[in-house]
This record gives C-alpha cells, sequence and structure tokens, in this order.
C-alpha cells in the first residue's frame, strides 16, 4: 500500500529527549527539564474559571471558522491596550495553536514549488510543514554577527526567487529579536520583491528588554501569528491567532473552514478571560528573567560561555563546539550522567547544530540554580 512522502518528515528531536527523560523518571531517577519549551506553570486562574464557567453553562458547538467574535475583537484590543496600534478584529483569524495559523499561512499566500527562506537556526516544524506541503524550504544560515537574525544583505545573497519569508521575534532558538528599524528594513526588501513576510511573534510578552515590536504595527501586507501558549501559559489549550493581510483573508477562512472547522470552543471562550491577568502572567515573566540570569552567570563557569543574547523567549542557545562536535550525543550522555535535560541543536540547525544545544529555562529557578551547579562539575 502506499505510503505519501509527506510523512517523511524528520523528528523533532526535542520530543526524543522528553522520551528519554520520562524513561529516566520511570527507572526513579530524577530529572532536571531544561528541555521543554512550554510553561510550567498553569493557566490563569481567571481562564481556568472562565474554562469551568463555560463547560457547565454552554453547549459549546462548533464557532465561527475564523474563532469567535467576543474573541476576535478582545484580541484586536490587545493591540490596542499593549501595543498602540489598531488592528481591524475582521483582519483576526483565531486558530488551532499557532501550529494551525502556520498551516493556513502556508497554504494561502504559497502553492507547492515555491520557496521560503527561513532563519537556520530555526524552529523545526517550519521547516518539516513546508516539506509536507511540497514547499521549499529555503535555510538562510544565520550567526552571532547578526544576532541569529536575517538581514535584507543575508537575503540579496540566497540565489532564486523566493515567493515568501518568515522570521521570528523572540525567536526559538536563540532569544533574539528584531527591533523596529529592522522589520521595517525586512518589509522594504520583500516588498520590493513581491515576496509575502510571515512573522512570527509568539513569545511576545516574554522580553528581558521592553515590549517587543509587532509587526502589525509597520505594514498591513504582513501575515502576524501569535500563540496563548507562551506568554499566556495555555500551551495545551491548543489556541493561536493570525493577523490577516485583506488579500490573503476570504483564503485564509476557506482553508480554516475545510481543515478545522473551527477553533476549540472551550478554549476560546476561556482565552477571552487570559488579557485580563497580567499580573499573574507578569510574575511568570519575573520568574523567567531570574532564572535567564542564573544561566548567563552560571553557564559561562561549565563552560558554555558562547552564548546567544536571549533577548526574548525563555531559552539559550550555547556554542558548545569548545566540548564536543556531536550535540546529540553530548545532550544524552549530559542526561544520563547529570539528570540535566537539554535539546541538541540539530532540530534547529541541521548543518551545523551538531555544535549548538539549547537550554530552556521555563521551569523554576531552584530547578536552574542546581542544573547549573551539576554541569560545573560535569564538565569540570
Amino acid at each position: 500500500m502506499k505510503v505519501s512522502k509527506r510523512g517523511a518528515v524528520p523528528p523533532f528531536y526535542v520530543m526524543e529527549v522528553m522520551k528519554a527523560a520520562a524513561r529516566r523518571e520511570a527507572e526513579g531517577k530524577d530529572v532536571l527539564h531544561l528541555e521543554v519549551g512550554q510553561p510550567s506553570t498553569q493557566a490563569p486562574k481567571g481562564v481556568i474559571e472562565a474554562a469551568t464557567t463555560a463547560l457547565r453553562e454552554e453547549r459549546l458547538g462548533y464557532t465561527d471558522a475564523l474563532g469567535m467574535p467576543e474573541l476576535r475583537t478582545r484580541i484586536a484590543r490587545h493591540y490596542r491596550d499593549y501595543y498602540g496600534v489598531r488592528v481591524p478584529a475582521e483582519r483576526i483569524a483565531v486558530t488551532t495553536g499557532s501550529s494551525g495559523a502556520f498551516l493556513l499561512s502556508f497554504l494561502a499566500c504559497m502553492d507547492a514549488g515555491d520557496r521560503l527562506a527561513l532563519a537556520e537556526p530555526g524552529y523545526p516544524a517550519y521547516r518539516n510543514i513546508l516539506t509536507s506541503l511540497d514547499v521549499e524550504a529555503v535555510g538562510v544560515p544565520v550567526g552571532p554577527e547578526t544576532r541569529f537574525q536575517p538581514t535584507p544583505e543575508i537575503l540579496d545573497g540566497v540565489p532564486g526567487r523566493l515567493d515568501a519569508l518568515l522570521v521570528a521575534t523572540p525567536a526559538n532558538p536563540t532569544g533574539t529579536m528584531l527591533g523596529a528599524d529592522d522589520l521595517r528594513a525586512l518589509i522594504a526588501w520583500c516588498d520590493g520583491r513581491e515576496t509575502r513576510l510571515i512573522v512570527d511573534e509568539i513569545y511576545h510578552g516574554i522580553t528581558y528588554h521592553g515590549r517587543a515590536v509587532t509587526a502589525a504595527a509597520l505594514s498591513d501586507r504582513v501575515i502576524v501569528i501569535n500563540s496563548f501558549s507562551k506568554y499566556f501559559s495555555m500551551t495545551g489549550w491548543r489556541l493561536g491567532w493570525m493577523v490577516v493581510p485583506q488579500d490573503l483573508h476570504r483564503s485564509v477562512e476557506c482553508l480554516a473552514q475545510n481543515h478545522f472547522i473551527s477553533p476549540p470552543a472551550h478554549s476560546q471562550r476561556a482565552a477571552i478571560a487570559a488579557f485580563d491577568c497580567a499580573e499573574e502572567l507578569e510574575a511568570n515573566v519575573a520568574r523567567y528573567r531570574a532564572n535567564r540570569e542564573v544561566l548567563l552567570r552560571e553557564l559561562p563557569k561549565a563552560g558554555f560561555d558562547r552564548l546567544a543574547p536571549a533577548d526574548g523567549a525563555f531559552y539559550i542557545y550555547a556554542d558548545v563546539a569548545g566540548l564536543t562536535n556531536d550535540s546529540a550525543e553530548f545532550c544524552k550522555r549530559m542526561l544520563a550522567e547529570t539528570g540535566v535535560a537539554a535539546t541538541p541543536g540539530i532540530d534547529f540547525d541541521p548543518p551545523r547544530g551538531h555544535r549548538y544545544v539549547r537550554f530552556s529555562f521555563a521551569g523554576s529557578t531552584e530547578e536552574m540554580e542546581e542544573a547549573a551547579e551539576r554541569l560545573k562539575k560535569w564538565v569540570g
């Protein structure tokens, strides 16, 4: 029987690390989880209360394909209150996680055989979703000299036509961000070539040097993607959103109707309350900030002394070429010998990831301190 080649994409290696960590825990050994890219906190209390009320009092059937009008309106208000930018609720599309938003955006603006450029290192699911759609993912190597972000000058060196460009700010795995001038330069570069720009903003809210700039404030031609998973601590609720350019609106709507029918009604109803939980959410960010300071201070003492800036998100991307040339085996040994789980860079940068490791600091500050102590002893 035929098996489609669309499923022949690489695994998400962090999931393999998580499985190995689970096996270790099943053996009664402890694990410090610095591999998991999700908040260690549950959803805010207001979200849980709203969800409980919805379960008791509502039917929770299908909603509009682009989301409940009340939630779309609340997201539009968030752009006004948080960023000072007016985004019409009609341009908001609520999605089944940011993963659903990426799928819809790729399907709406590209055809099989088109080419999308993305930074290496970068989130591996971008590349693998594109491969499953027969769209060519064009890796653009970036490094510390451009803060691991693409620039117009780097893109000028990419051969062939680019139908789309995807950037992330803050980025996974590096945590680096694009400022307003950086975004304007990329927008101008894309506009001049009729290249669609997609901006992943799912780590907005988790920043350490002021608020991130949303591309929605700079252009109405950009696809902007965000999520309730990270800042709002709602990973398992599977809810995200897009700010959709007007020329793609009907395409996204029709695709959403057929692929998903609608996002989860229960999660949508609960998410309306998320925007009113700022005190609790900012306390989470304060903890991430403390965790970041611990690792930026202590990891160099353990030999991890070439680190990406980590402007936002909850990751530190470490160049470990001075310690190993095989990050997968290095992380395997680290877990087995210290109980510290981290993600090898091969997930994020297939050509160069063998010399990088990603540490997540989404856990407790005590876990970060203990992990640093163990790694200092291990490497020493």
